[in-house]
């Protein structure tokens, strides 16, 4: 990039560095505000979903869950448009006033018990602003960095901007832990909740004063100053096929596998931490943020390797790691995290053998549904809540004898005739002993409650969780730039945001929620990795034969 005239080369690293400073903390601070609500969201439910019947509070509760990445492409379309017509720098002073308003509003929103259902309707809408918000807020900050770094430096710049998330996390969490412990659990839930969400006002001030001093992107202004902008850039974008391909190119064979290869390593594995291997969350926590800070560094070491020997091959490496590699690390997993689970799974497995019609598809992402209509239903309820893996016989047996059996290891432990219920929810006494029936059986064979705290290989997850880190690092660091290089500037803003945030707002954002579902529907404590592996596989195929490298590229058209 070329200074003004008579800049001297000190100036002109003093104006990128400005220009990467501005443009990442902005987006720290966006992510920090869309953080927040998913840390607090146990006591956020407490506050606006209580008094509302049960299947309210289920729709009210998934819908603020998926608001903010269910809007995230609608947000990439509007924004993206009006950056293409107005400029980069404005529009992304829009996107984060309005993700900033939006979370401080959260901090003073009346709960439940002032104003009734209004409450958790209002929280949605605020959710859905900050989706919207953070859809536009991504493609302009890389766009605007790109557009001003120098040929030859573009997946540097960028890779600033991909810390950015990781960056967000760790500030949402440092201020939760820090007002938690000054003021106490009991008025963290009672009131202290609202702090971290009111002071990013503050943060607001601060980015945007800062973002307010820079120009506008150099490209933007000359296309300006000649009156080449694009009039129609939705038009441009997407109703010509010419670069609809691309946009189609870009999400299948670059951005969905990228997706789900960070969502898996940053959070599904904090998931599974938690709930199928039964870490304590304090622990859990602490072990993937060693992790996520060791490997934080590696967005810009990719970023910068990106422009040295290409994009696609590093992204599609790690797709092809992932998808070769993360079953046998989430076993390993396993076996450092919770050795007596996987010793007593090797030893014992657990077989349910009834007849499926009997059976409740057993997916509850909020814990609200109530699976006890037959003895199938309880068993399967009780070992998901174990976090005990399990392996379903369906066998369609004769009327008189369609009973429910489970096996631990090659031992029958319980035997129930589904037919005594004639159809009808089981008598709670009776549920009551077949919950009994199983703990026993699992005890007796060496199944634990919870993690062993001091059994628990700390190096060897943290090493673990490492791993899948950097395999976000490889995917993430440049894919920034590479979406930048592949648009051109006329419509660049409108045409990559919609590809990265399709991929990473709804393939990406929903990975926890679908992993989770085959996971109760299958038992097996692994099959959830069967979607990140295959859309990885995807990206990986369409990205050799269709992607393009553009590291060489000139964007300056």
């Amino acid at each position: 990039m070329t200074g003004p005239i008579g800049a001297t080369p000190i100036d002109t690293r003093q104006s990128e560095r400005k220009v990467i400073l501005a443009s990442s903390l902005g987006t720290v601070f966006e992510w920090y505000d869309f953080y927040l609500y998913g840390l607090l969201a146990t006591v956020i439910s407490a506050q606006f979903f209580s008094g509302v019947n049960e299947t309210t509070g289920f729709i009210f509760a998934l819908a603020a869950f998926a608001a903010g990445f269910a809007v995230r492409p609608f947000g990439a379309l509007v924004f993206g448009r009006i950056g293409d017509l107005v400029g980069r720098k404005n529009t992304f002073l829009v996107t984060m006033g309005l993700m900033g308003a939006s979370t401080f509003l959260v901090g003073v929103l009346p709960s439940y018990a002032s104003i009734g259902v209004a409450a958790p309707i209002l929280l949605v809408v605020l959710r859905l602003l900050q989706g919207l918000a953070l859809g536009g807020e991504y493609g302009g900050a890389a766009t605007y960095v790109a557009e001003h770094a120098p040929e030859g430096k573009r997946g540097l710049f960028t890779s600033f901007i991909q810390t950015t998330a990781t960056l967000g996390l760790f500030a949402a969490l440092g201020v939760v832990i820090t007002i938690r412990t000054l003021i106490g659990e009991e008025a963290f839930a009672d009131w202290g909740w609202r702090i971290p969400f009111v002071v990013s006002i503050i943060l607001l001030g601060v980015s945007l004063w800062i973002r307010i001093q820079l120009n506008e992107s150099p490209v933007f202004q000359k296309m300006k100053d000649e009156g080449t902008t694009s009039k129609a850039p939705l038009t441009e974008a997407f109703g010509r096929w010419g670069n609809l391909k691309w946009v189609i190119i870009a999400l299948f064979g670059a951005v969905a596998g990228q997706a789900v290869v960070w969502y898996t390593g940053q959070f599904y594995a904090l998931f599974f931490l938690e709930k199928t291997l039964k870490v304590d969350g304090a622990t859990a926590n602490i072990l993937i943020a060693i992790a996520l800070a060791l490997g934080t560094p590696f967005f810009i070491l990719f970023g910068w390797l990106s422009d040295k020997i290409g994009r696609k091959a590093i992204i599609l490496t790690g797709c092809a790691l992932a998808a070769l590699t993360y079953f046998p690390a989430f076993h390993m997993l396993t076996t450092a995290a919770n050795p007596a689970l996987a010793e007593a799974q090797a030893r014992a497995p657990v077989t349910l053998i009834t007849d499926a019609t009997y059976c409740s598809f057993q997916f509850d992402p909020i814990g609200q549904n109530k699976f006890n209509t037959s003895p199938c239903d309880v068993a399967k309820a009780y070992l998901a809540k174990a976090g005990v893996p399990y392996q379903t016989e369906d066998r369609q047996l004769a009327p008189g004898s369609n009973e429910m059996r489970l096996l631990v290891g090659n031992r029958i432990v319980l035997e129930v005739a589904t037919t005594t219920f004639g159809g009808s929810p089981a008598p709670m006494e009776n549920l009551g002993e077949i919950r009994e029936s199983i703990q026993r059986a699992l005890t007796e064979a060496g199944y634990p409650p919870k993690a062993d705290l001091a059994a628990i290989n700390k190096p060897l997850v943290v090493a673990i969780l490492f791993y899948l880190v950097l395999l976000v690092t490889m995917v993430y660091g440049p894919i920034a730039a590479m979406l930048v290089e592949l648009f051109p500037s006329r419509i660049r803003y409108t045409s990559m945001s919609l590809p990265y945030h399709i991929g990473n707002g709804w393939f990406g954002g929903f990975l926890p929620t679908t992993a989770f579902a085959m996971v109760a529907a299958t038992g097996n404590i692994y099959y959830g990795l069967w979607y990140p592996v295959v859309v990885a596989v995807i990206t990986l195929v369409i990205g050799l034969f269709f992607l393009p490298e553009t590291f060489r590229r000139q964007i300056h058209d």
